[in-house]
């Protein structure tokens, strides 16, 4: 199974644009939240991504909430929000949950959890599933442009414990296009630029 992964396009038209290409390649689209910038655009962009026909599950960032996204989804019957939910595609069980994680810096603008709230949002995520967040764990793909550890302690554990085949993240710019492994894990920060990951 060939997915197309990416994050953090933030309003971009070309890059949408370049993403319903890469699709059609793919069986499956993940989208791991950053759609909007501070809210704005988050509707012109998903109308954009829409004419991916593929299926096409997302996440929130912390650019948008979850009830924003839910709202600019509705239309589209083929996109599917994660927040704390799982769903089986291909006989592949798939578990979201979006925001920044920890709290970001931002202010009153950034959709964000604390670990405790991730913790149990994170908690019913099926064990060797495919993990979709928006923010990556600590210690992995996870490096600002200056270098700093900015990921969840929440998520981390949660790799641990549930042994995901692939975790889909983005958030940190400085790390996007990056991949690491946590165990059994493949952990993947895709980026605005479309990561294709073939799912053994």
């Amino acid at each position: 199974m060939k997915l197309l992964l990416f994050s953090d396009v933030h309003g971009s038209p070309s890059r949408c644009r370049a993403l319903v290409e890469q699709s059609r390649a793919v069986d499956i689209v993940i989208g791991a939240g950053d759609f909007a910038c501070q809210g704005s655009g988050l509707e012109k962009t998903i109308g954009w991504l829409a004419e991916i026909t593929k299926p096409f599950l997302v996440v929130s960032g912390n650019n948008e909430t979850p009830e924003q996204l839910l709202q600019a989804i509705a239309p589209f019957a083929h996109i599917h929000l994660l927040h704390g939910q799982a769903i089986t595609l291909s006989g592949e069980t798939f578990y979201g949950v979006g925001g920044g994680i920890p709290i970001t810096p931002f202010g009153d603008w950034s959709y964000d959890l604390d670990e405790a709230q991730a913790t149990e949002l994170l908690r019913n995520c099926p064990e060797r599933a495919i993990l979709i967040t928006h923010s990556p764990p600590k210690g992995y793909v996870d490096r600002s442009s200056a270098g700093i550890s900015l990921g969840s302690t929440a998520i981390a554990e949660t790799l641990r414990r549930k042994r995901p085949k692939l975790h889909v993240c983005g958030h940190i710019h400085g790390s996007a296009g990056q991949t690491a492994r946590l165990g059994d894990s493949i952990i993947i920060n895709a980026g605005p630029f479309g990561f294709v990951h073939t799912l053994q």
